[in-house]
């Protein structure tokens, strides 16, 4: 049985609009079918869990924004006074819960036709994550060996390229890290060195990716270089002009990108 916490949901809100400006949604509508339903603004605004005044405040400006108003006050009576619907507010009710329900028919129709939605809620969970690091990529956690205070975790990104980090084994049992379990490796762009000609180059650094770079971007201080590795994944670094210049580097040129497998931060959702 799938986790229902992992399933997409779709789910959407209505509004009516007026001059650019939003003029009833759901929260409103349901504000409108208490004071239908209590005939007081201060009951309903008890129901709909706001206060009084703001309660009046939006009353007034659907009132304003209305062609004719939808809230009546009524003053003095037998009741002593109350709030009611006009036939205009009880119009647009009746109108917006049709809509709501062919709303909600279209989300369902939508729903079945996406089907298993497990590879669009992972997607969505990776870039709805935010890092002020230029490098983040995901992977899937190959091995992990543990020393006497740090441990060395590699993972398999997209294509297959292996990137290894060392951290903490107490980072390792509070990210709950283990063989096939989903991580992100972040680095920062200026944590990333750049080079040429480094295949046969021995060197401590861990991480080293080659390939094509794609853009250098020139900044008033420093240059960006993206250089992209294979499997869709990208490289961001961040060096001098002099650096930039002195490599000779080129869009369409060859480079490679080396970093420590301790500059690699480990991430779970």
């Amino acid at each position: 049985m799938r986790d229902r916490k992992n399933v997409i949901e779709l789910d959407g809100s209505l509004w009516f609009h007026r001059s650019d400006r939003k003029y009833l949604g759901e929260d409103r509508i349901r504000l409108l079918e208490m004071i239908d339903e209590l005939g007081s603004i201060t009951k309903a605004a008890k129901a709909v869990g706001i206060s009084y005044k703001t309660a009046w405040d939006t009353v007034n400006l659907i009132n304003n924004l209305a062609e004719k108003p939808l809230v009546d006050r009524l003053t003095g009576g037998k009741g002593g006074g109350g709030t009611s619907l006009t036939a205009a507010g009880k119009k647009i009710v009746t109108q917006y819960k049709t809509i709501q329900e062919e709303h909600r028919k279209f989300l369902d129709n939508l729903e079945n036709r996406l089907g298993d939605t497990e590879s669009l809620y992972q997607f969505l969970r990776r870039i709805s994550m935010k890092v002020s690091a230029r490098n983040t990529f995901t992977g899937t956690v190959t091995n992990i060996t543990k020393g006497a205070v740090n441990a060395e975790v590699t993972l398999s990104l997209k294509g297959g390229v292996p990137l290894t980090a060392v951290i903490t084994n107490g980072a390792i049992d509070n990210l709950g890290l283990k063989t096939g379990a989903e991580a992100y490796a972040i680095i920062k762009a200026s944590s990333v060195i750049i080079g040429t000609d480094l295949h046969d180059a021995k060197l401590s650094a861990r991480n080293i990716f080659c390939g094509t770079i794609s853009t250098i971007i020139e900044g008033p201080v420093n240059t960006e270089v993206d250089v992209e590795i294979g499997g869709g994944n990208t490289v961001s670094a961040v060096i001098t002009h002099d650096s930039a210049k002195r490599l000779e580097l080129k869009v369409g040129g060859h480079a490679c990108t080396l970093f420590k497998a301790s500059s690699v931060i480990i991430g779970v959702s």
